[in-house]
């Protein structure tokens, strides 16, 4: 008996799952692709053939091309992939990626249906990578279409080179999303206009992360895309002002039960009905956590107006734009309250952008404020361009931002 539980485990005790499923998905991976004149992707089936071999759950399908092609080797194809996924019914996967190959309209619309879950399979998908695949505006649209109404919290579309007007097609269908919490449009040739198309998403949905580097949002984009978080900011933290703890009413019965006289309301806590309230409140909230204990399901992010991670590198915001000292003064200001307010903000890298040393002196007084406050330390990326000694200032009060390795961006 010892010996049957050992060969059950792996090397480092985790037991081995039945790879069955994996050696069907290899075999009806290879024979889509000849039927498609397809190359088979190397890291669909290097990835395959390790899992099986160790016995581990194939969880992140990604699907490339070759570094070198010769003139007669035939190009990958998504077709091939998602045949496979439906004909295995593969319900394992979490994480699908496309990176470097082209994808025509028909192959974005055999996705969205495999990503939709009405009426079909229901495929666990939460992350979705399309790196530099070319997709135009009617795919974006019909891809908008199928998050809606998918299992996705992740989405990244780097390098597709879609402009504003491609991006007018996904907000649109993000209206009310709760499920979908990061979004990455890296060098995607995003203008100033989508500044103000993105601050709305921020603003009205479940999106807290948000990666714009590489794009030409300038100073009156970035303006559009933070003024809405910040003033909501601002204003919740006008609120937390603290309380007066006495009431006007009992400051008059203190100054009677100082001379002596006492009445029945003197003797009762100024913040009694207060207390009350709190109990009630935390009764409630032992009651909801009590409730939601019981159910693993994951809860949909409430939308609102606030971002937890904000990647604004390389945007041309600075002084050379329209707006010229005065626009990067009035983004200075407004990300400045934001760092001062926020407790969400935990990412900000607004590298390779030069703002000139008054903005950075706003960007400083405003993390030292906020460490000040005791609110959670902010990592933060500025660019070094900027004098020394307000860069090291700004290291000092603020956590390193470890940065992905960048992808290559199409040739």
């Amino acid at each position: 008996m010892p010996e049957k539980k050992d060969k059950k485990k792996g090397k480092k005790g985790h037991k081995q799952l039945d790879t069955s499923i994996l050696k069907r998905f290899l075999k009806t991976y290879e024979s889509h692709c000849a039927e498609s004149q397809s190359l088979a992707s190397p890291t669909i089936t290097q990835a395959l053939k390790k899992s099986i071999q160790n016995g581990r759950r194939y969880v992140k399908v990604l699907l490339t091309s070759p570094e070198k092609l010769s003139e007669d080797s035939r190009p990958v194809y998504l077709k091939p992939l998602l045949m496979t996924i439906r004909d295995v019914r593969y319900m394992a996967g979490t994480d699908l990626g496309v990176w470097g190959i082209p994808l025509s309209n028909e192959d974005v619309a055999s996705l969205a249906i495999l990503l939709e879950l009405s009426g079909r399979t229901s495929y666990p998908f939460s992350r979705l990578d399309l790196i530099n695949c070319r997709i135009d505006t009617w795919s974006m649209e019909r891809l908008g279409r199928a998050i809606r109404c998918s299992q996705l919290t992740s989405l990244s579309l780097d390098y597709n080179e879609f402009q504003d007007d491609g991006i007018q097609g996904l907000v649109q269908c993000l209206e009310a999303n709760k499920r979908l919490v990061s979004l990455s449009l890296c060098y995607c040739n995003l203008g100033p206009e989508s500044g103000a198309v993105l601050g709305k998403v921020l603003a009205e949905t479940a999106i807290s992360e948000l990666y714009l580097n590489g794009n030409h949002l300038q100073c009156s984009g970035a303006v559009d895309l933070i003024t809405t978080i910040a003033e909501h900011c601002k204003a919740l933290a006008t609120e937390e002002l603290p309380e007066v703890p006495t009431s006007l009413a009992h400051q008059f019965l203190e100054a009677y039960d100082n001379v002596g006289v006492h009445t029945a309301i003197s003797e009762q806590p100024a913040n009694m009905g207060r207390r009350e309230d709190v109990a009630k409140k935390t009764t409630v909230r032992r009651k909801s956590k009590r409730k939601g204990s019981k159910k693993k399901s994951k809860r949909l992010v409430v939308p609102g107006p606030w971002v937890s991670k904000l990647h604004l590198a390389d945007n041309g915001i600075d002084a050379m734009g329209k707006e010229g000292k005065i626009g990067v003064l009035e983004f200075s200001q407004l990300l400045s309250c934001l760092i001062r307010c926020s407790k969400q903000l935990s990412e900000l890298n607004i590298d390779n952008n030069c703002l000139g040393e008054m903005a950075a002196n706003d960007i400083l007084e405003a993390l030292a404020d906020r460490n000040k406050a005791k609110l959670p330390r902010l990592k933060i990326n500025v660019t070094a361009q900027i004098p020394s000694d307000t860069f090291k200032a700004i290291s000092t009060n603020s956590g390193k931002l470890k940065l992905s390795k960048k992808k290559k961006k199409r040739k």
